[in-house]
């Protein structure tokens, strides 16, 4: 699956981010102090690669996960500079709280972050649902980008893999 190209000088509008927002959901940036809590999340729900990019956006500052919450309960968390510095990546949503816009705000909240952080473009690699990105970014397929960053990779068809891409738990 080829990665994508999205251009951050020029995001649009996420409606989602004012529905979250009205059901009680804060989309912010990680704290460090917090770095556990997400980690168990991560390590419950997701893939086991996932693990090792998600620390290593916690253990950077400014940290670079923005996490979904509500009520205290965590919902879901991207992540931005973690394999690779541009690439979005990885992020997922609780499956229960799916389709609510949680990972449209998740994805436009870290994108606005790499933005603030002086990037021009973002790099979303093994995207998963590529239909998603192109929708919601007009993101751009990188010719002869696959397999990417990722080739080689240990563990990626080990039998604690989950048979998804690095951002296919979305709200698709």
């Amino acid at each position: 699956m080829p990665d994508l190209l999205v251009r951050l000088y020029d995001l649009p509008e996420f409606p989602a981010e004012a529905r979250v927002l009205q059901a009680g959901i804060a989309v912010r940036r990680a704290l460090p102090p917090e770095r556990e809590i997400i980690l168990d999340f991560v390590r419950e729900h997701f893939d086991a690669p996932w693990l090792g990019e998600a620390a290593l956006t916690l253990s950077q500052l400014p940290v670079t996960c923005w996490i979904a919450v509500r009520e205290g309960e965590l919902l879901g968390f991207a992540c931005h500079d973690a394999t690779a510095k541009g690439f979005f990546g990885p992020t997922g949503v609780l499956e229960a709280e799916r389709g609510q816009g949680i990972g449209d705000a998740l994805l436009i909240a870290t994108l606005r972050g790499m933005r603030e952080a002086g990037y021009a473009y973002a790099i979303i690699g093994d995207p998963g649902p590529i239909a998603f990105y192109k929708k919601r970014l007009d993101a751009l397929e990188i010719p002869g980008s696959s397999p990417g960053v990722y080739r080689g990779m240990l563990g990626a068809t080990t039998p604690n893999s989950k048979g998804r891409n690095r951002s296919s738990a979305l709200d698709r």
